[in-house]
């Protein structure tokens, strides 16, 4: 990830930044960052989790690639590999030119994000990530991490994330979809791993 900046810009800015590229950004502390192409197993595994999820919530209510406005120091956005909302968060989107959760917006119910291989990506979604999420008020967020073969569930209890590790055979156990039937070896074969 590099900064493609060397000022602090506005949510404002942000929102209205158009470099002609396709160059995707997040903006974390008020500075623009490019956050790198996923990889191909990153996408199989969101696709395959997407699909699963289609079992159990109205298309709706999923999310690919929609930003978060979170908490930071300065302004910080987000794009999660997928995202559950709840019915009032999919009536504030509905019909907005940007897809994009403002901080007037009620939260998503839940968020997932797949490590991309690296230290820096790893302390993103493990360590801020994490953090701003639970400050934003997401009750559930998933870690599925490739590298380490396991998907950790945090549940937001009194204002922190409270942590469930899975791996190998287990059912992941989600309070947001409690009939969810999906070991964490399903996951990562889908993506062609495990």
């Amino acid at each position: 990830m590099t900064t493609t900046t060397n000022r602090y810009i506005t949510l404002e800015e942000y929102l209205n930044y158009d470099d002609g590229t396709d160059t995707r950004y997040e903006l974390v502390n008020g500075e623009l960052i490019e956050v790198p192409s996923e990889s191909d197993l990153n996408n199989l595994i969101a696709i395959y989790l997407l699909a699963e999820l289609l079992r159990f919530l109205p298309v709706r209510l999923l999310r690919r690639g929609t930003e978060i406005v979170v908490s930071g120091y300065r302004t910080t956005t987000r794009i999660p590999d997928l995202m559950v909302l709840t019915e009032e968060l999919a009536t504030a989107l509905a019909g907005t030119q940007r897809s994009v959760v403002l901080p007037s917006m009620p939260p998503p119910v839940l968020v997932i994000e797949i490590v991309s291989p690296g230290t820096v990506n790893e302390e993103r979604d493990y360590r801020y990530k994490r953090s701003e999420y639970a400050a934003r008020g997401i009750a559930e967020y998933w870690i599925v991490d490739p590298q380490q073969v396991k998907v950790t569930i945090l549940t937001l209890v009194a204002g922190l994330y409270e942590e469930a590790v899975f791996s190998g055979d287990s059912h992941l156990l989600s309070p947001t979809l409690p009939d969810l039937e999906l070991t964490v070896a399903q996951v990562f074969q889908a993506g062609g791993e495990g």
